[in-house]
């Protein structure tokens, strides 16, 4: 492929659908798309993506039940440790003043503090508690984060969600209809070799 992405908008959608569709609780399907963060941040890095953005919950999302919002929020504080085990350097990024918003993650909110990822693993980011109005409010407070150039949406949805609205205004936007924790390398290659086709003009 002669023209990879630089930086990558993930929307790891489905993960309750999969859980209905295996007879888990829907709370139960979110530990499920633990592994697939970490293989596609394999599969970036094998092809030179320098960073990823994922999704992890909204302010919205918060309107769930109690049970849901629990476990989508400890989903997020294990798959930071797990991309920092990996080698990963991390940014968490949302609204902290929220009591939604893990505790346990505000180590990783600090602009700056994040160390060096390991040579040839992309930068990792990752919306907690993030809501479009929040950043728009607070001075686009991800404004120090890079342009997005494609964001790839699992689960079927053709729709952003309020992913990143600065950051996602020129991206290149693929969908993929199967379901997060169901995610194959195949999907990604085939998002990167879309990509490829692409007529990238950034409006010029």
């Amino acid at each position: 492929m002669h023209r990879i992405p630089k930086h990558i908008g993930i929307i790891p959608d489905g993960n309750r659908r999969w859980a209905k569709q295996h007879g888990l609780r829907k709370q139960d399907g979110y530990a499920y798309g633990l592994k697939p963060g970490l293989d596609l941040l394999q599969a970036a890095k094998k092809h030179g993506v320098r960073e990823l953005t994922y999704y992890g919950f909204t302010v919205d999302n918060c309107k769930r039940p109690k049970e849901q919002v629990t476990a989508f929020s400890c989903a997020c504080v294990e798959a930071v440790h797990l991309l920092e085990q990996a080698g990963a350097a991390i940014q968490v990024i949302g609204n902290t003043a929220s009591t939604c918003f893990p505790k346990e993650l505000l180590p990783y909110v600090s602009i700056g503090n994040a160390p060096e990822p390991q040579i040839g693993l992309p930068k990792v980011n990752l919306l907690v508690n993030y809501g479009w109005e929040w950043d728009m409010k607070n001075n686009w407070a991800t404004k120090h984060i890079s342009r997005i150039d494609m964001v790839i949406r699992w689960g079927g949805m053709r729709r952003l969600s309020g992913f990143l609205p600065l950051q996602s205004v020129y991206a290149d936007f693929y969908t993929i209809d199967a379901l997060w924790p169901d995610y194959e390398e195949t999907q990604f290659d085939g998002a990167l070799a879309w990509y490829q086709k692409q007529d990238i003009t950034l409006g010029g």
